[in-house]
């Protein structure tokens, strides 16, 4: 008999449940890579998009070329130039009212940019629940598959009338490559989780920022147009 372990042996004369939980670890392993990858792509994106937009608004272009920018860029801009988008729009559409309560100007575009700021964080955060089961949930789905397994190869030595550590070893290790498995899904997914939690908080203070510094900006502007003098 080789002793050496060989994993795919263990796997081919494991039982049918062992096996069927085996190939469903496989599978959200593969998924989990896939959704850490995409992940991890879609927040390096958003970073450099906002990052790229920040130093276009501070670099002294007016709110109006900020808009149309942003407009023109459509499906392209970054969640905070989006958020931005929001705001302003919001903003014209009250001043365009002649609205001249300053409050209620400021609230609105307020709400337009906390809204812009829930959807894009409800985007951001997309995929991160599924991380968090696969990362809790897996080895439990292994740790099933092993139980099942060694319950499996005691039964089958029932009617053995000697039984030895040979006999007994094979499936034992048949049934903890189901363990093994649920582990090798579920280490990397809660890492990517911990890691992608860190980044996307500090994405979403970088745009709560953003929002009361812009909020001041149209505040300042909202007074400048109510009262013309009152300084800038």
């Amino acid at each position: 008999m080789n002793q050496d372990l060989d994993i795919l042996q263990l796997v081919l004369h494991a039982s049918f449940v062992v096996q069927v939980v085996m190939l469903l670890l496989m599978i959200v392993s593969i998924a989990s890579w896939s959704a850490i990858f995409r992940k991890l792509f879609a927040i390096a994106r958003v970073k450099t998009q906002n990052e790229s937009f920040e130093k276009e608004f501070w670099s002294g272009a007016s709110l109006n070329e900020l808009l149309s920018s942003a407009a023109a860029k459509a499906q392209n801009s970054g969640p905070m130039e989006r958020i931005f988008a929001s705001g302003m729009r919001e903003f014209q559409k009250l001043r365009e009212r002649r609205v001249t309560d300053v409050g209620m100007m400021m609230d609105g575009a307020r709400r337009a940019m906390r809204a812009s700021f829930q959807r894009e964080m409800d985007v951001v955060e997309s995929n991160l629940s599924f991380l968090a089961s696969v990362g809790s949930v897996s080895p439990y789905v292994g740790l099933f598959g092993t139980v099942w397994g060694i319950m499996h190869a005691f039964t089958g030595l029932a009617s053995l009338q000697q039984v030895t550590l040979a006999t007994v070893a094979p499936g034992i290790a048949e049934a903890l490559v189901a363990t093994a498995i649920g582990l090798f899904a579920a280490i990397p997914a809660v890492i990517a989780y911990n890691r992608f939690a860190r980044e996307i908080d500090r994405i979403s203070i970088q745009q709560e920022t953003f929002i009361e510094e812009f909020s001041n900006i149209l505040q300042r502007n909202v007074s400048a147009q109510v009262n013309p003098a009152a300084p800038r």
